[in-house]
Order: structure tokens, then sequence, then C-alpha cells
């Protein structure tokens, strides 16, 4: 066991450090000049190769790369180009706000995909499961955004029940912020909820299927033990692993719906960065967004070695 942690982990720093290549690299191939975005149209040249030689920009690629990447392992994320102000401070708040949404849409969505997901493969091809399997496929087949913009029509504009425009959501406040935040927690419940209810499903009818559940039918035990004591252990580990994916693309894939809901978290702060060419905060951003991802792979890893022990050895 601790050597397949410490190979997962080992893996997961090598994709990191990929990832941090291709972020550097996506990061410089952005068309524009950074140095002419930050002064403007009223930049002399004087003034445009002054600050290329204090940003570094004159360097070479590779010692470029690596001054950031030493920042980034020592803690030192460089400054915005925006504001000045160390990308820590700025990444920081809206970091626990995407965090603070994700939970939110998590506690809401795991509870119920898993529970439909079970009463799926317990009755399976029933009315039950193929309404619910048809809701799915209809889910699984709409954008985010699509689904952001529906429910704003509905719900914020034709009924008025919730606001869609989201400025400073306060957590410390959790009952009037649950309620402030109701639409995109909602919007990326949907996006996820599909894709858990039919892992689920099709995880459990698999095991189902297995010689030792029949023997365990003709022994009379009945279909609820046989489900919770049998099934779900042993189908555990690709329901762990669709549902860690799943929460990654709440964290790291959030962009969307933070942007049509003005709510104020990384993705749209990642956005906004673009949108000013401010390098060091969508180089930070990226790299939150991928470790994020990777760290709960490898989590999902880890899980599905703990619950099936046949991953243990090798085949």
């Amino acid at each position: 066991m601790f050597k397949l942690i410490v190979r997962r982990l080992f893996l997961g720093l090598l994709t990191l450090l990929a990832v941090s290549i291709m972020v550097f690299i996506g990061t410089e191939i952005l068309p524009g000049d950074v140095a002419q975005a930050m002064l403007g149209q009223s930049a002399t040249e004087e003034n445009l190769a002054a600050l290329r030689e204090s940003m570094g920009l004159n360097d070479p690629a590779h010692i470029r790369y690596f001054g950031w990447l030493g920042g980034v392992l020592t803690g030192d994320l460089g400054q915005s180009l925006a504001n000045r102000v160390d990308v820590s401070r700025v990444v920081g708040p809206r970091f626990w706000n995407t965090i603070n949404l994700a939970l939110y849409a998590t506690a809401v969505a795991l509870p119920l995909a898993l529970g439909l997901g079970l009463l799926c493969a317990a009755w399976p091809e029933r009315v039950f499961d193929r309404i619910t399997t048809a809701i799915t496929v209809f889910f699984i087949s709409i954008p985010d955004f699509v689904i952001a913009l529906v429910m704003i029509i509905i719900f914020a504009m034709e009924l008025e029940w919730f606001k869609f425009v989201i400025s400073r959501p306060r957590w410390s406040n959790l009952g009037d912020t649950l309620i402030l935040t109701f639409l995109p927690m909602m919007t990326l419940v949907l996006t996820v909820l599909a894709h858990i209810i039919r892992m689920t499903r099709a995880a459990i009818l698999d095991v189902l299927k297995q010689p030792y559940i029949e023997m365990a039918l003709l022994k009379g035990a009945s279909k609820s033990r046989i489900i919770m004591l049998h099934a779900i252990p042993n189908s555990l580990g690709p329901i762990v692993n669709v549902v860690a994916l799943n929460l990654g693309y709440l964290v790291s894939g959030v962009v969307i719906v933070e942007v049509i809901f003005t709510y104020p978290g990384l993705g749209r702060l990642m956005v906004d960065s673009v949108i000013f060419r401010d390098v060091p905060l969508i180089q930070a951003c990226a790299m939150v967004f991928c470790s994020f991802y990777i760290a709960l792979n490898i989590t999902a890893d880890v899980l599905a070695i703990f619950a099936n022990p046949r991953l243990r050895y090798a085949k």
C-alpha cells in the first residue's frame, strides 16, 4: 500500500510539472505584448523598453520559466500586473469563494446522485429507472451555460425568486449566502448529477451480475442486504473515480458559471486576468485549478485501492 501511494504521488508531481510547462507556454503564446497592454496607447519606446527590462521579458524563455517555477515552489507567486498586489492576496479570497460554492453543490449533488443511482440499480428497467435515465441523458446533452441561462430566465427574471447577480457573497452569513448562491449551485448540481447517477447505476448493476451475487440470492438473502453488504463495497472503485472527477469539475470547471452569475470566484478572476493580460494571475489560477484536479485524482486512486483489495497486488 505504501509503495502504491508513493507511486501515485510521484506520478502526480510529474503531471503537475508537465502542467506547469504547458501553463507557461500557454501564457507565452498569448497574442499581444504584456508591456504594451500595461502602459496602454500612450506608451513610448523608452517606457516599453524599461518596463520589459524590469519585468525580465528580455530574458530567454527557459530562464523566465525556471525563475517562475522557483517562485511557485517557495510560495512566491509574484505580483499582479494590474494593481501591483501580491498574487496570493488576490487569489486567496477568490479561491475560497470557489471552494465554498463547490462544497455547497457537492453537499446537494452527492447524496442525491448516489441515492438515485442506487434506486435505479435496485429496480432496473422499471418506470423510475427509465424516467431517471431519460432525464440524465437530457441534462448530459445540455451545456452548463444553457442551464444557467434557463434558470436565470425562469427563477430570476420571470418568477423573481432569486438574484442572478452575485457580487459579494459573505459565507460567514451562511443562511443568506446559501439563498443568494442557489442558482449557480443548482446549475453545477444539474451539470454533475447525471454523470454520477449513471456511473453509480452501471457499477452496481455490473456487480449484481456476478456469480457470487446469484449464490447469495439462492441462499435467500434480501436485495437490500445484497446491495448494502456486497454490491456497494465492490463497486466503490469506479464510483469514487467518477465522483472525484466531477468534484474536480466543480472547482476547475466553474469558469462559465461564475462569469454568467458574476460570482467573484477563481474562474471569473482567471477570465478577467486574460482580458487584462495579467500573466502572473493567469498562471496562478491555472496552477491552482490543475493542482486541485490532480490532488482529487490521486485521492480517488488511493480510495479505490483501499476499497478494492485486488488493486493492491500486481497482476
